[in-house]
């Protein structure tokens, strides 16, 4: 048994575990009967504790196409693969991801564990909305199909269910059409929440669409920040130059973090430094470009390592959801930020659009992610904060979740112990587990 340190993207917890890896079915059907409990895991891009446990099953060696159908837009994939090796091969042929999260760097399954949601939930839905079907090895070692009319039950509990109800081996989906691998993208620069919150309702019908929030500054200032919202661009658009390889990106150079930054860079005067040159850099109320779609979705895929950049100790993302009527509840938690000056370099604001799904995060309303290095006073303060979510009916994401405690999950999920029974249906000795399962008490280990 091979015993190695192993973190999420947050670096907290960092735990000791024997991760196996497969590359065949048989080998994986071999290490779910031999080994007494486990979590499947697979490019450690979930930010907590979700995917972590003393014995984990990585996914990454089981990572092939299997079909693309370019006429149709259906890609069909082993668990393993990351969705940047996909959009290497579907953006030539004018394709793209029907729904992407911040970062390309994560697999397939890792992307229906957390039933991941982008910029165009408002639109299109999370994820989980354009699976066609899928395969599952469950914890006796069978493989089972599932699809949103096969097995309906095990497909919704995971959609979202964070690894708990099997290994997924298989994933086919549908994909969204493009022209170009450009986005047409528009910047709108607000002075306060209250004028950010009219933008995002002025430009709803647009399909993309979050906005960055400066979360330290306080009366007419509080949560000033900038709307970015964008379409593909179609070819007539773009520049000669672009027009002649329009579903062709240049190369870029990326930079990275050599080392973890020391803790005391970390406080109240660089966030304040940082949000005020981040916001004053758009010296424009509106700006308007065509921009390749790499800095569009995925911005911070171009610094590697970039979480090294909350020191040695790690940092906890933390992302609620409230109802679209509790706009107060955003107001109460910018004001505990500022004023505690806990604030966050990445402070990132969605919309949701309506989905009704059983253990799935998105819920109709605002989103917010924040990012807040890991220090002796933090985990109270987000005690205070899950106690303003749960007073104005929102709750929390599991898939950044490392220190919640059971009944903040239990109160915002309204159908838990529904998706505790399909969990137990299909995973009965709680074998599959990880360190937050039991720590929310959905597991039994």
């Amino acid at each position: 048994m091979m015993e190695k340190k192993i973190a999420n993207w947050g670096n907290y917890p960092v735990i000791k575990s024997d991760e196996r890896a497969f590359s065949f079915s048989e080998q994986l059907r071999e290490l779910v009967n031999n080994t007494d409990h486990f979590i499947p895991r697979g490019n450690g891009r979930c930010y907590g504790d979700a995917s972590l446990s003393e014995h984990t099953i990585s996914t990454l060696k089981y990572d092939k196409i299997l079909s693309f159908d370019a006429a149709n837009g259906i890609f069909e994939c082993q668990s393993g693969l990351t969705l940047d090796r996909i959009l290497a091969v579907i953006v030539p042929k004018g394709w793209f991801l029907p729904v992407t999260p911040g970062t390309k760097f994560i697999t397939v399954g890792g992307a229906v564990g957390s039933d991941v949601h982008g910029k165009n939930h408002h639109v299109d839905g999370s994820f989980s909305n354009h699976i066609i079907e899928m395969d599952l090895m469950i914890a006796d070692g069978s493989t089972l199909t599932c699809s949103p009319s096969v097995r309906s039950d095990l497909f919704e509990a995971t959609c979202g269910g964070m690894g708990l109800t099997g290994v997924i081996t298989r994933v086919k989906f549908g994909l969204k059409k493009i022209e170009t691998a450009y986005i047409k993208q528009k910047q709108l620069k607000a002075r306060n929440l209250e004028e950010l919150l009219g933008f995002f309702e002025a430009y709803k019908s647009y399909t993309y669409s979050m906005a960055w929030i400066d979360c330290l500054t306080k009366g007419k200032s509080l949560g000033r920040g900038i709307l970015i919202i964008g379409e593909h661009a179609t070819v007539d658009q773009l520049n000669e130059k672009q027009k002649r390889q329009p579903l062709q990106l240049p190369r870029k150079l990326r930079i990275a973090f050599p080392f973890n930054l020391p803790s005391w860079t970390l406080n109240t005067f660089t966030v304040k430094a940082f949000n005020f040159l981040y916001y004053a850099k758009n010296f424009k109320k509106v700006i308007s470009n065509i921009v390749p779609y790499e800095p569009f979705f995925y911005p911070l895929d171009a610094i590697l390592h970039w979480n090294r950049g909350y020191g040695k100790k790690g940092f906890v993302q933390y992302q609620f959801v409230l109802p679209l009527s509790s706009k107060q509840g955003l107001i109460d938690i910018l004001h505990r930020i500022s004023d505690k000056g806990m604030g966050s370099f990445l402070a990132v604001l969605k919309v949701f659009g309506k989905q009704d799904s059983l253990i799935s995060f998105p819920d109709e309303g605002y989103t917010l992610a924040l990012d807040f290095p890991v220090r002796k006073d933090l985990f109270p303060f987000l005690d205070e904060l899950d106690e303003i979510v749960l007073k104005y009916g929102g709750r929390l994401y599991m898939s950044k979740d490392a220190r919640m405690k059971p009944e903040v999950l239990e109160k915002g999920y309204p159908r838990l112990e529904e998706f505790k029974n399909i969990v137990a249906k299909y995973n009965p000795d709680s074998k599959i587990s990880s360190i937050q399962s039991n720590r929310l008490f959905l597991t039994r280990n």
